[in-house]
Parts: structure tokens; sequence; C-alpha cells
């Protein structure tokens, strides 16, 4: 299957469609959605912001980090979900959107930031369990995430002001 024939059968799922043509069902679903992402930036920003050494100095990077981590991946799980109820609802629109590829292509990027701090940066112990400013490679993983992070939000947003052909 190609990707615009799958598309297309997404568009037209049953769910799809209800979304699509319901007076409620979209506004209630992006609610849920700019909710879940809120919860995502803001518990991932109190992460970056101690990395960079703006607020709580006198926790460890990882003890905020693991407080936070509950919450970000909850609301991570409900942001994916909704995102993709509302995606689902104009597939075809929304895949061939620069804003929204934008935005896809921002995700990996936080992925990937995510993941070499967490397999490779973080790795040494010793200098994540103490208060005081991280190191150096934290502090730039922070400025990254928190820069990418905003980008997602500035494209997501982007993507409600731009017309979608449905």
């Amino acid at each position: 299957m190609e990707v615009s024939q799958f598309l297309s059968w997404l568009h037209h799922l049953d769910f799809a469609t209800a979304i699509r043509e319901s007076g409620w069902l979209f506004p209630g679903i992006e609610c849920v959605h700019v909710l879940a992402i809120t919860c995502v930036v803001g518990s991932i920003a109190i992460v970056d912001l101690r990395l960079i050494g703006v607020t709580s100095l006198n926790r460890s990077s990882a003890s905020v980090a693991s407080d936070t981590l509950p919450i970000t991946w909850s609301a991570f799980v409900l942001a994916v979900i909704t995102g993709t109820l509302v995606f689902s609802s104009h597939a075809l629109g929304y895949a061939d959107s620069f804003q929204f590829r934008m935005k896809m292509i921002l995700l990996v990027l936080a992925g990937v930031n995510m993941s070499v701090f967490h397999l490779v940066i973080s790795r040494s112990p010793d200098k994540w369990v103490t208060a005081g400013v991280a190191p150096w490679e934290g502090r730039a993983a922070g400025a990254v995430s928190l820069l990418v992070w905003i980008s997602i939000v500035a494209f997501g947003r982007w993507i409600g002001f731009y017309h979608i052909a449905g």
C-alpha cells in the first residue's frame, strides 16, 4: 500500500469522518491534545531549565528528571493518541502540509536529542547525582531540547492556522 492510499484509507475511516463532520469532536480532541502537549513541554522544560542551570540548582538533575518523567510520558502518550485522531480527520491535507512535516521532523529530533542525552551524556552518574550546575554536555542538551520543543509548539500552532484542504 502506498502512502497516499494509506492516508486516504485513514481519512475515510468512520471515526475520522465523525471527527471531521462533528461540530464538537474535533475541537474537543484538539483541546485535549493542546493540554497534553502543554504538560509534555512544561515537564520537559522543568528538566531542561535545571540542566541549563536556571532553576532547581539545589537538586540534582537526575532527581528533577525522575520526578517529572511519569508526567512527561503520560502526557506524551495522550498527545500521541489525540494527535493521531486529529491527523486522521484530515490525513491527506496534514500530510501535505509543510508545517505538519516540520513538526514531525522536530519530534524526531527531540527524540534523538533525548536518546543521546540518556544513552550517552548522562552515563556518568557522578556528574548527575549532585546538586549544582550540570556539565556542558547537559547544558547543551537542555538548550537544544528547549529550542526544539518551542519549535514543535510553534509549528503545531501554525498547523492550526493553516488551511487544510480536506
